[in-house]
């Protein structure tokens, strides 16, 4: 604790050192002739010194053991000691030459910001320990710089050479490292158009470069404490369009500029008014086309938006909604370049290459992102994104990528759901189907059969009576009479089990007021109504009816049939206690919203408005 507080005070010291230093330049240069170059009253040097160690020092205050830091703010500190001993030997008129300090300062403003800092950025170690040597050659340039005029021109030349080297490290460091190592690597390419389009475009606007220095540490301390803060991604491919445009329309102009030096006068205004029209005619073009291709260099075909949206549409058209869906997260996890994608609907897990979701086999990695799935207001599931693919460029978690693709995902997580709900309800059906046929089996065989049986054995028994006892003749047809009367009964139940007789005799609206025992609002023809749907209706007002009877205590009971275009609407509505709190779905409330899911309808009961229960079912025709 003691030594980190010893380092936040040792840096802040630092940048209120390079801070001081460079205000007493500041009132040097005031006394030195105004530069044609800039209108600026500062250097680049003296941004750089004042910036370099204020930024060096919130990374020291925050990560003390970070070297990045500190050679952040020894980079500034020399910028502002180099600038503020040039201006003063110039303002005093020293001797012919550079001084001392001046030479020593700019040898360890390179060491430190041009060979070291893009050596350890941003993790604070080297690369491996084969870029060690680059380190060595710019110590060894800087020994031939001081050790006289011979070799001054070598150790500049070997400086040079490890300049360049610790920047190629980078490359080497984004091809091997990690997704956020390689995030933390293109926060400098954010800072590089503010430099590179002043200094490219040279002239009367090289002096905007000066403004631009200050991007080059912010990038790197948002990079090492922020680097999820905002859209990298993002930033990087607006900076490059933006880029790409000025040096278009740049080009233009220059063009255009020579022509009308060759043809014209008035080079300027005739140059100006060419870049301009050009860039009005076509910079939406151009810009679609720039970002088309910063797409492509970012993320490679597979992460434009627009192609993935294309292929996914492709691959849903032609497959099944399981297949679809998997086809879906094959295209999200290349195109995100992540190592798995998963969806999970009603607890099931529909996977794309490795992540953990729910109750995954061990191994596999968690989930980085969670997104929810809506269709049309209604929640279907969960996509689950896993992490970067470290091999690939770190186009994961795009929001652009994911936003256009989302929607896509959600359409084949419904069909999936549609497909598993209409697979349910058809095995129920048919389990149905079949417990009716058991059931019919049953009670023709073992009631109806064997009352047959019976009665055939009471016939003949009757029949060798009637010649020897006429009186136990008639005994035995008495009882067959009242055997058949009993069968009669067994075959109504039966045949009333199927298909309730009153709704043949009496029509939906006879039969549910004979249910109900009072008259029922009715709207919309009833006759003609599909069977099914006469039956339906009829078994869930049956229900109902039995549960208020049973449970609610009501005093009154309103059914209400309502046959629209397509559907017939059913509504049971009582005044009595409601339903109790925490009430669980009997056999008779699953046994309605069972019969309405079997013609693809819905029923749902809950609390009516002024107090009671109320059943409603909505049954398609």
């Amino acid at each position: 604790m003691r030594r980190a507080r010893w380092a936040r005070g040792t840096a802040i010291g630092v940048a209120t050192l390079a801070v001081v230093l460079e205000l007493t330049d500041i009132w040097v240069t005031a006394q030195l002739p105004r530069p044609s170059y800039t209108p600026l009253p500062f250097a680049p040097e003296d941004m750089a010194g004042t910036a370099f160690p204020v930024f060096g020092a919130i990374l020291v205050h925050s990560r003390p053991r970070l070297v990045i830091g500190w050679l952040l703010c020894a980079g500034g500190l020399s910028a502002a000691t180099g600038i503020l001993a040039a201006n003063l030997h110039e303002l005093y008129g020293g001797a012919a030459g550079e001084p001392a300090v001046v030479v020593l300062s700019r040898q360890v403003l390179e060491l430190t910001l041009g060979v070291l800092l893009p050596l350890l950025y941003p993790t604070g170690s080297l690369p491996s320990r084969r870029w060690l040597p680059v380190v060595w050659l710019a110590l060894a340039g800087t020994a031939l710089e001081w050790a006289g005029p011979a070799y001054g021109r070598a150790g500049h030349w070997a400086v040079g050479v490890a300049v360049a080297l610790a920047f190629a490290s980078l490359v080497a460091r984004f091809a091997r490292g990690g997704p956020v190592e390689r995030r933390q690597l293109l926060w400098l390419l954010v800072a590089l158009p503010g430099l590179l389009v002043p200094w490219i475009a040279g002239g009367d606007v090289r002096w905007l470069a000066t403004l631009a220095v200050p991007l080059v540490p912010a990038a790197i301390a948002v990079a090492v404490l922020r680097y999820r803060l905002f859209g990298i991604d993002t930033l990087i491919s607006r900076a490059l369009v933006g880029t790409g445009l000025v040096i278009v329309v740049a080009g233009v102009y220059v063009a255009a500029g020579a022509a009308a030096g060759v043809f014209l006068s008035e080079v300027d205004r005739v140059a100006g008014v060419a870049a301009a029209v050009f860039a009005g005619a076509f910079f939406p073009s151009m810009r679609r086309g720039l970002q088309r291709g910063v797409d492509r260099l970012l993320y490679g075909s597979t992460g434009v938006p627009e192609s993935l949206a294309a292929r996914l549409r492709h691959r849903l058209q032609h497959a099944d909604p399981l297949h679809g869906l998997r086809a879906t997260l094959d295209v999200l996890r290349e195109g995100l370049s992540v190592t798995g994608a998963a969806v999970e609907v009603d607890g099931v897990t529909t996977a794309s290459g490795a992540v953990a979701a729910g109750r995954s086999p061990a191994g596999a990695p968690p989930p980085a992102r969670t997104v929810p799935l809506v269709w049309h207001g209604e929640p279907v599931g969960r996509l689950l994104i896993g992490p970067t693919d470290r091999r690939r460029f770190p186009a994961a978690h795009d929001e652009r990528v994911i936003a256009t693709l989302t929607p896509y995902i959600a359409d084949a997580a419904h069909a999936v759901r549609l497909t598993a709900a209409l697979q349910r309800s058809r095995e129920r059906i048919l389990t149905a189907r079949e417990e009716e046929r058991r059931r019919l089996r049953r009670d023709l065989h073992d009631g109806l059969g064997q009352s047959l049986t019976g009665m055939a054995m009471s016939i003949n028994a009757a029949r060798l009576a009637a010649r020897t006892s006429p009186d136990a003749a008639e005994r035995l047809l008495a009882d067959l009479r009242a055997g058949m009367e009993s069968v009669s009964a067994d075959i109504r139940e039966l045949v009333y089990g199927l298909r309730p007789p009153a709704l043949d005799e009496l029509g939906l609206a006879g039969a549910v007021e004979e249910l109900a025992g009072a008259p029922v609002e009715t709207s919309g023809e009833l006759a003609g109504l599909p069977a099914a749907a006469e039956v339906a209706a009829y078994r869930i007002v049956q229900e109902a009816l039995t549960n208020t009877r049973k449970h609610a205590r009501a005093t009154r009971v309103r059914v209400a049939l309502r046959r629209e275009e397509r559907l017939l609407r059913v509504t049971v509505t009582d005044d009595g206690v409601g339903l109790p709190p925490g009430a669980r779905p009997g056999v008779g409330l699953l046994s309605m919203r069972e019969r309405a899911a079997e013609l693809g309808g819905t029923c749902v009961v809950q609390e009516a408005e002024g107090g009671g229960t109320v059943v409603h079912a909505d049954l398609p025709l």
